[in-house]
């Protein structure tokens, strides 16, 4: 990932150069490294993804819930990532699944998407998951039931609910000896240490935090956008670096969401941003229910027509990405600046090494 920031867009992947027949003007367009985490590369497949997440969404009430643990598990969660963030959706749908499924609360099949983030605002390590659940679902008579724009799940309840399902995974996954202990978590090993843990686990309140419905179908979309491929810190955060701090804005929750200036090492800013690269191949965005690909085209399908609502239909697809960039930020890469003449074919890809 590192090597990957540091050689975007510089050349060390190759460029598209373009040679206009009518000037002789030379466009150089070098390529991006297209990594996930890199700060320069999101706003393309951010804009494709929501793009794609239009056919999806209803006309009918989403929510948004924030599922997170207490920070007395941050060691061993990063000691397992792989195994306690699978763990944490796992936590997570189940919870829902079972609560939406009661007829007590909705008694339907519901689809959500959940987003895990691994940061808070200071970029310390935060394991948490958005969910955009949708307000109602599919009954087994394949009815549609909501209950209107008022969130319909208890929050004591799925508190509990979730706090019971994660933490009884994780003493399985201790007893069957899966869990890695390094640095602070290493004295998690020995039994009355890891017991201790779970009792004060046991103790806290898990809240889960839920926000008001969306104000239509629009909102949505723009909505999913903003969480689903946020990184850890983006350009516009950072104020100010010398060669050995960096200065960033932070939001200060106990001022009511204040933004503040924070500056910390350079070296330091560097660990904090690495700790929040995901494991290789590590599935970050993940369908639930209604909307889990392998189903969702009928389930959605049928849910338009008992609701009644129209289908919102790609505008990027099948487009290139020169008129995907003229569509949504008036780019035209194809065009020679000095004269205006079209380029047509003669953009050739030239690959460069430093």
């Amino acid at each position: 990932v590192a090597h990957c920031i540091i050689n975007c867009k510089t050349g060390a992947y190759g460029a598209n150069i373009s040679i206009c027949e009518d000037c002789g003007h030379t466009q150089i367009h070098y390529n991006s490294c297209r990594n996930r985490c890199c700060p320069m590369c999101q706003a393309l497949p951010k804009e494709m993804w929501m793009d794609k997440r239009r056919e999806d969404v209803l006309d009918a009430p989403y929510f948004h819930i924030v599922f997170t643990v207490p920070q007395e598990l941050n060691p061993l969660i990063y000691s397992n990532q792989q195994l306690l963030y699978d763990t944490l959706y796992h936590s997570v749908s189940a919870t829902i699944n079972e609560l939406t499924a009661d007829t007590k609360h909705l008694g339907a099949k519901v689809g959500y998407i959940c987003v895990l983030h691994t940061w808070g605002s200071e970029m310390n390590f935060h394991p948490h998951i958005h969910v955009i659940l949708l307000g109602g679902g599919l009954t087994a008579k394949n009815q549609w039931r909501d209950k209107g724009k008022e969130f319909f799940l208890p929050v004591k309840v799925l508190s509990k609910l979730f706090q019971g399902k994660y933490l009884d995974e994780l003493k399985i996954l201790w007893e069957e000896n899966k869990l890695q202990f390094h640095g602070s978590s290493v004295k998690y090993r020995n039994h009355y240490a890891f017991k201790e843990l779970l009792n004060t686990c046991y103790e806290k309140d898990w809240i889960p935090h839920c926000k008001k419905t969306f104000n239509g179908a629009q909102s949505v979309i723009n909505y999913l956008g903003k969480y689903t491929h946020r990184i850890a810190i983006s350009n516009h955060r950072i104020i100010r670096m010398d060669e050995n701090t960096v200065t960033y804005y932070v939001k200060d929750y106990r001022e009511k969401g204040k933004w503040k200036e924070f500056t910390i090492s350079g070296v330091e800013f560097i660990r904090r941003f690495l700790m929040h690269v995901p494991p290789k191949r590590f599935v970050r965005i993940r369908h639930y229910g209604l909307l889990c690909t392998r189903s969702k085209t009928k389930h959605l399908a049928l849910c338009r027509n008992l609701l009644g609502c129209k289908q919102y239909l790609s505008r990027l697809k099948d487009m290139e990405t020169p008129q995907i960039l003229e569509t949504l930020y008036d780019i035209k890469v194809t065009v020679c600046k000095c004269c205006g003449y079209h380029l047509g074919k003669t953009q050739q890809r030239i690959p460069l090494r430093i």
